[in-house]
């Protein structure tokens, strides 16, 4: 049984084709389970024959030519025309598909009968979604952000598409994907979403050749937006689910282009073109019976400042929205930590986020006569407006916390609920507010990657804030001090144990996490904070660390290194949880009496260096005492710090490939000195 087809349309993709025909022979699903369905509109490129010989060498492989349509509509229609599989896959021609991606939405689809299965995009050209924080067995629009993610990348039961008559508007034309999506999301009955792996991968072509990276006609596009919205309107019931879906396309196809920073990007004939033909479009399809749309129930339910953009629009003021724009633009988020914790295997952050202007001072809410207002530093003087109805400041503001993994560039969502609340700004000042979100935010290792546990590798928290109508996404940091030393400790979780270490990065003070270390930071972190006392457990020595350590962890091993480069005794060790963390080892060294560099190697792959944590005392070939490193040593340990921090690694090579050949191959010199000192 074929389980899957996917459908490839293909129009001069010329050697971008290669990386999407690699990522689709890679699927972990059989050949005999799936089938790969490529569409030729008529390319002129090397691509046909490229495509014949690719059929002749895999079975699975079906190619299709036909004449230049224009756009993929007719592609992918032929496809799922051809198409044998239980479910359809969309893929576009420069686009990649992951490993397991068919093998996983297949297996949620068929548990659940769904019509339509989302797997979780990532990629260069897609921003972190929250439809795919974690897994979503069953969901409908109704109960689901799904309108959020109206890209057709996603898999199909090929008898929902055929039931239903859902077909791609064929011919060169704009939004033939999100028409299509509407319409699929109104008439399915369940909907799954792969959250915890990453599905399907975006990316940005070197040559910018992505079709959707291609400016369009104006009123074409616009004209192809309003038969989506008139799609919405006729397959639902006048109400708030109607409302809800219209207030997506106002506020990102339309009022987009209306906003800082593309508004004020545009040069004066696309910007006047775009704002009259926005202006049509919301007068046809949002006015009411007064000929208005900016106080309908669509515009009424989205944010002030977004309401704000909408009253301007409708009063034909572009210069209203012009510097409106430009005083948004400066507009910051901040994200800060108030409180730093260890419970069980979850580092906790007690965060705090809202905006900034420019120079520091809050974005404020003003109470006046008994109804706040948007700050008057946004509003005053605009065109025909002095100030703005805030409504209720806290309903629409949220905040979500996102962790970044920089080998993989996937976004991952921490668990969370961050609450707005009216903070009083000034002394004596009760009349003005600040809309503040606070919470705690969970960074659990073992289930942070939509449940499931996280790669190995450093990862980047961020905030991304929306308040009052504005959205921010900034780094979370952690202000300087002492206070800091005992909740920024390592830990070692789950079982098998994995390393994870807390950062606070220079100069910054961003917070980060390092998973299963490959920088040795380890090491480190506990020359910083000091080891010892050593015990003696028969022939295995017991030598206290400052790890944190969960209930039900597992031991970690690692490999201890006692003595100089040359000949030094490499010992196998593990870091044992206990009330408190012992690194055990056995006392075999056959090293001279005398002082010994102690060091820690926990890369498993052992290419890193072991990173010096303290001094092993030998005395008749067994080793009596451990010490911590001393002050005269202090250099050593900075200097070995710093070459396992990546970031301050790159920037002192810039700085050294910045200098006269002569001077950079002198201080290169002294970088490989002192770097094998830190490790001797």
């Amino acid at each position: 049984m074929i389980k899957v087809s996917v459908v490839v349309p293909v129009y001069n993709p010329g050697p971008y084709l290669d990386r999407c025909v690699d990522s689709l022979l890679d699927q972990s699903l059989t050949p005999e389970e799936y089938e790969i369905v490529f569409v030729d509109d008529g390319s002129t490129d090397a691509s046909p024959a490229r495509l014949d010989k690719l059929a002749a060498e895999h079975p699975h492989v079906r190619v299709l030519h036909q004449e230049n349509s224009g756009w993929p509509g007719k592609p992918r229609n032929v496809g799922v025309d051809q198409a044998r599989g239980e479910y359809v896959q969309f893929v576009d021609q420069d686009d990649e598909m992951a490993p397991e991606a068919l093998q996983r939405m297949y297996a949620i689809g068929a548990r659940n009968s769904s019509d339509i299965v989302l797997g979780k995009v990532a990629g260069t050209m897609t921003a972190p979604s929250h439809v795919f924080a974690r897994n979503v067995e069953r969901c409908t629009i109704e109960d689901a952000p799904l309108i959020e993610s109206v890209s057709p990348h996603k898999m199909f039961r090929r008898s929902f598409l055929q039931d239903n008559d859902l077909r791609f508007p064929e011919g060169k034309r704009r939004l033939e994907d999100q028409l299509f999506m509407v319409q699929a999301y109104l008439r399915a009955k369940t909907v799954s979403i792969v959250g915890d792996y990453a599905c399907y991968f975006w990316n940005r072509r070197d040559d910018r050749g992505n079709s959707s990276s291609t400016r369009s006609s104006m009123r074409g596009y616009y004209g192809n937006l309003r038969e989506v919205i008139d799609a919405v309107k006729a397959g639902t019931e006048p109400g708030e689910l109607r409302n809800r879906l219209l207030r997506r396309f106002f506020r990102i196809e339309m009022m987009r282009r209306l906003c800082e920073p593309r508004l004020l990007q545009y040069s004066d004939g696309y910007r006047n073109e775009g704002f009259r033909v926005v202006r049509e479009l919301a007068f046809a399809c949002f006015a009411g019976s007064d000929g208005r749309f900016a106080g309908g129930e669509v515009v009424a339910g989205l944010p002030p400042i977004m309401r704000l953009r909408a009253a301007l629009l409708e009063r034909d003021r572009l210069d209203g929205l012009m510097e409106l724009a430009r005083r948004c633009e400066n507009v910051r988020g901040f994200a800060t930590v108030d409180d730093l914790r260890w419970e069980n295997s979850s580092l906790c952050a007690d965060v705090r986020a809202g905006l900034l202007h420019a120079d520091g001072s809050p974005v404020v809410i003003v109470e006046r006569g008994g109804r706040f207002e948007v700050d008057p530093s946004l509003v005053s003087g605009l065109s025909t407006i002095d100030s703005w109805d805030a409504g209720d400041p806290c309903a629409d503001a949220t905040a979500e916390v996102r962790v970044f993994h920089r080998d993989t560039n996937l976004w991952w969502f921490a668990p969370t609920t961050l609450r707005a609340t009216l903070v009083p700004v000034g002394a004596g000042r009760q009349d003005c507010y600040q809309v503040v979100l606070a919470g705690t935010a969970t960074f659990d290792p073992r289930t942070l990657a939509g449940g499931a546990p996280l790669e190995p590798g450093r990862y980047d928290m961020w905030v991304a804030i929306r308040s009052l109508g504005l959205g921010r996404a900034v780094r979370l940091t952690i202000d300087g001090g002492s206070r800091w030393d005992g909740a920024l400790i390592p830990a070692v979780v789950g079982n098998p144990s994995r390393i994870i270490v807390p950062h606070r990065t220079l100069p910054l003070g961003q917070l980060s996490l390092e998973i299963d270390e490959r920088n040795q930071s380890l090491a480190g972190e506990l020359a910083a904070r000091g080891i010892g006392p050593l015990q003696a457990r028969g022939a295995q020595l017991h030598l206290a660390v400052p790890v944190q350590a969960a209930p039900g962890t597992g031991p970690r091993e690692v490999e201890v290194v006692i003595g100089r480069a040359g000949s030094s005794r490499t010992l196998p060790g593990r870091i044992q949880p206990a009330q408190e963390a012992v690194l055990a080892f056995n006392d075999v060294t056959t090293l001279p009496s005398g002082r010994h560099p102690l060091s820690l190697r926990t890369d498993p792959s052992g290419r890193q260096p072991a990173i010096p944590i303290g001094t092993a005392v030998v005395q008749g070939g067994r080793i009596v005492g451990v010490r911590g490193i001393a002050y005269r040593a202090i250099p050593r340990r900075v200097v070995a710090r710093v070459t396992s921090e990546p970031w301050l690694h790159r920037q002192a090579f810039r700085a050294i490939a910045a200098l006269p050949p002569g001077a950079a191959d002198r201080a290169r010199t002294v970088a490989r000195k002192l770097s094998r000192w830190s490790g001797d």
